[in-house]
């Protein structure tokens, strides 16, 4: 008789496209959100949390290439035929949640929110399939005023998280003015829906792959370094031409680029609006103090997503890094956005103006760490050591005592037979300082406490023998010692 076979034992390893997060990075990101909302708050944004989880209905298609309705996004089928799925950012929700509670909501309805988002798409370096955003929007106003705020707002956003002025900018741009580039190209009506969004797709990639990678994108398609091919728009030189031309209209002023765009629009009045926007978002900025140090006017800013209708913005970190090959590169884009005025619309059948922007936070944390401003180690926890399991009480009330004057501190509950392990623990994690009390400090009413971070440093370069007589370990009574531990920690 055949022996049944064992139930394989599962891989410990994270799921592709997924990272698992520990103290510091938890920790890092905390403060940096914390202080994002500080800012979103001093400017009159709510805070709002809505659920991970929303119809697929609901959410819409506005990723890339969705033909079925879980493609795109994390989706499964209920019992009763519904499709629901893991919400792939923020915007698409808060639709839902404005539409569904407008009665209650002032307007304009001003919010912000924060929290882990959802792609299922092909994962690869530095591209998670979950991720966190930091998203803050104005609904129900028409007023380029709106869009102005949220740029100078996203200024002042990165600046308080440790991005010096000089380190960023603000680019801005405006969906109608390349609607109209299209009208002029002969892409624009319902047929040639495909089309435009492939032109889309491919201007947004400009930065990833230069000005002949987004020219093969606008023509027959092109293949990747992997040997994956991507469908291009299929257009002939001339209309490709005039795409090109609109994302070099860039000049060395704003005033000189809107005019420059007015010029590539000549006889289309959705491209001409678009100008007048611009115009009118950059003159609200200036008068803000928010000049082309901080914000300007770029025609190659579109943003992938489908459903922006007017002005679209995006912040990009312009300092160098070094990328996995050791070659400099400019960090590019950390967060984006724009105006759109029609999602609102799928559910109440009338159009409600909004605007809004959205931080990668993964991203934004990971300019920050490369440029050494986030993620210093913290101090670990005072540890107790156990010198005797039967006083577990006593080691407890220690701990309380530290707790309650604000420090941070935990009793080992390992196996406290050896206590080099005990100091060893503490060592992993970067205690500051161990405390220590067996039967002889008891009965003579005393502690010893280690100051670890001193005695490492005096171990590498003293013996064994010498450290015992240096001064990284003190003998207090134990009514002193808070004070000794306060003491030890401020130094």
């Amino acid at each position: 008789m055949a022996k049944p076979k064992k139930t394989p034992r599962p891989k410990a390893q994270t799921p592709k496209g997924f990272a698992d997060y520990f103290g510091t990075d938890v920790r890092d990101r905390n403060d940096m959100l914390r202080a994002i909302g500080e800012v979103y708050h001093r400017y009159g944004f709510d805070a709002f949390e809505s659920s991970a989880v929303e119809t697929v209905e609901a959410l819409g298609k506005f990723l890339p290439d969705v033909d079925r309705p879980n493609e795109g996004v994390f989706a499964w089928q209920e019992e009763d035929g519904d499709w629901l799925a893991l919400r792939y950012d923020m915007t698409a929700p808060l639709a839902r949640v404005y539409a569904q509670h407008r009665n209650d909501l002032p307007t304009p309805y001003r919010r912000f929110t924060m929290g882990p988002v959802w792609r299922n798409e092909k994962p690869g370096p530095g591209r998670f399939r979950q991720f966190y955003q930091c998203d803050a929007d104005t609904v129900g106003t028409a007023s380029m005023a709106a869009d102005a705020e949220i740029c100078a707002m996203l200024s002042d956003t990165l600046e308080a998280v440790g991005i010096p002025r000089g380190d960023y900018v603000i680019r801005i741009n405006n969906r109608k003015v390349l609607n109209g580039v299209m009208e002029v190209a002969g892409l624009s009506g319902d047929d040639k829906e495909a089309e435009r969004g492939i032109v889309l797709r491919a201007i947004d990639k400009l930065d990833r792959l230069g000005a002949d990678g987004v020219r093969a994108l606008l023509g027959a398609g092109r293949k990747d370094e992997s040997g994956d091919f991507t469908e291009g728009a299929g257009l002939g030189d001339p209309q490709s031409e005039i795409i090109m031309g609109f994302m070099q209209a860039k000049r060395e002023t704003g005033v000189e680029t809107i005019a420059r765009l007015r010029d590539l629009v000549q006889g289309s009045n959705i491209g001409t609006k678009g100008v007048d926007e611009l115009e009118e978002i950059a003159g609200l900025l200036d008068a803000a103090g928010y000049g082309s140090d901080r914000v300007e006017v770029d025609p190659s800013v579109v943003r992938g997503l489908g459903y922006y209708t007017g002005p679209v913005y995006e912040a990009e970190l312009t300092f160098e890094v070094t990328d996995d090959k050791g070659r400099p590169r400019n960090f590019g884009s950390v967060a984006g956005g724009g105006r759109y005025d029609d999602l609102v619309k799928r559910f109440t059948g009338q159009e409600v103006p909004a605007t809004g922007v959205s931080i990668g936070v993964d991203r934004l944390l990971a300019a920050l760490r490369a440029t050494n401003r986030i993620g210093t180690e913290a101090p670990g926890p005072v540890v107790v050591t156990v010198m005797d399991r039967d006083r577990m009480a006593d080691y407890q009330a220690m701990v309380a005592e530290l707790r309650e004057a604000g420090i941070r501190a935990e009793v080992y509950l390992g196996n406290p037979k050896n206590f080099g392990n005990q100091l060893k623990y503490a060592d992993k994690r970067g205690s500051p300082v161990a405390i220590i009390e067996g039967g002889d400090e008891k009965e003579r009413g005393v502690v010893q406490i280690k100051d670890l971070v001193l005695g490492a440093k005096i171990a590498e370069t003293a013996t064994h023998e010498e450290w015992k007589d240096r001064p990284s370990q003190f003998e207090v009574p134990r009514a002193e010692m808070l004070a000794k531990v306060r003491e030890i920690l401020e130094g």
